[in-house]
């Protein structure tokens, strides 16, 4: 039987809620990401972008595989010798950073940037989530966060981009027809005045 998005959307929630992640957490990294850039920035913007980029199917699945894997190392569910490199989150594992990597290409190469000063930086709840010294295994789960952080900081900056070209692109449309209109009175004028019509005036 086929699951329903909704169904797996609100898995990703109460995944994330499990794991003590809330999007607030999120949503601080995309600001703290974005303020340069767009001072006036609000948080409830970059919320609203985390839950976008959280109705992503890519980001979804990757979310509950990287969870689920690093739940499973939590219990000794998986065996060796990926049990121990999930535990100490060996630096030459390279497959959770390319879980999410793989989930954040649909947001273009600002998404792929940011994603890597993320990695490196560990901003906000990524570095609580990357020390290890809580007793949970999040090695998946800190790659994750950058990626839902790092989609939704580029999808503002797209955002940002689109309003402010927006007025332009109105003002352009708006004196198109105008413009038009114009041009083709200008190219009527000779056959005008050939034919006598502005004989009168």
């Amino acid at each position: 039987m086929r699951v329903h998005s909704r169904e797996v959307e609100q898995a990703v929630y109460r995944k994330l809620e499990e794991r003590g992640v809330e999007l607030k957490d999120i949503a601080d990294i995309v600001l703290e990401m974005q303020l340069p850039y767009h001072p006036n920035l609000q948080l409830a913007v970059c919320l609203d972008s985390v839950r976008a980029v959280l109705a992503k199917r890519e980001l979804q699945h990757a979310i509950l595989v990287g969870v689920e894997l690093d739940v499973l190392a939590e219990q000794n569910g998986l065996s060796e010798p990926l049990l121990s490199i999930l535990r100490e989150d060996e630096g030459l594992f390279g497959c959770d950073e390319t879980l999410a990597i793989g989930s954040v290409y649909g947001y273009g190469s600002i998404a792929l940037t940011t994603f890597g000063f993320l990695d490196k930086q560990k901003i906000g709840i990524i570095r609580e989530l990357d020390n290890k010294s809580s007793g949970k295994i999040n090695t998946f789960l800190d790659d994750l966060v950058a990626a839902i952080a790092s989609s939704a900081s580029s999808r503002i900056a797209h955002k940002q981009r689109d309003l402010e070209e927006k007025p332009r692109d109105e003002a352009a449309i708006l004196e198109g027809p105008a413009l038009q209109e114009g041009e083709n009175a200008a190219a009527s004028e000779p056959a005008r005045r050939e034919s006598g019509e502005d004989a009168a005036s």
